[in-house]
């Protein structure tokens, strides 16, 4: 069963936040792991014996059936820890050393999205909590020069004890 026929390998980098899942577009290798994979699947199973500890439930087929050839992975709950490069390695027939088909590049960097979001969300709600509280002095203090006003006309009053009452500073 071949994949494809003289085929070149592929690069390509993909870019994500921590936490997400990405999928690698297969003997998936990391040349840095050594002897460990990213993902192996063999005898038509995968092979976690083989598989690195650091991939350990958080690699699986993007399509169990394979379905025209596609043997991407999904990488789950990525972490800083796995930017790097990936290497897809198939073997075609009777081949003794696999076939490089495709190489990845993912670099996981923070959300500046959503750090992003989150500055903007608390710069607005700080705004208009200075807002609700000049407009409440403002309106305390309108309240209480009015009432000022209303008191002198009814009945002479202390200035000195009603601002104390209303308009304590």
């Amino acid at each position: 069963h071949h994949l494809c026929s003289g085929c070149k390998h592929i690069s390509l980098t993909i870019t994500a936040e921590p936490g997400q899942n990405v999928t690698l577009t297969c003997r998936w290798t990391r040349p840095d792991l050594g002897s460990e994979y990213v993902f192996l699947y063999r005898d038509n199973q995968s092979d976690p014996d083989s598989q690195h500890p650091s991939f350990k439930e958080r690699v699986e087929l993007k399509d169990s059936q394979m379905k025209d050839g596609d043997v991407s992975v999904t990488l789950k709950n990525v972490t800083f820890n796995d930017t790097g490069t990936y290497e897809c390695r198939v073997f075609q027939g009777q081949s003794k050393a696999p076939e490089l088909i495709s190489i990845v590049h993912l670099r996981v960097s923070a959300g500046h999205g959503r750090v992003g979001l989150a500055v903007g969300l608390t710069v607005v709600a700080a705004l208009l909590l200075v807002a609700a509280v000049v407009g409440f002095m403002f309106y305390r203090k309108h309240r209480c020069q009015r009432s000022k006003e209303q008191d002198s006309v009814q009945q002479p009053v202390d200035e000195e004890h009603l601002s104390n009452i209303c308009c304590e500073s």
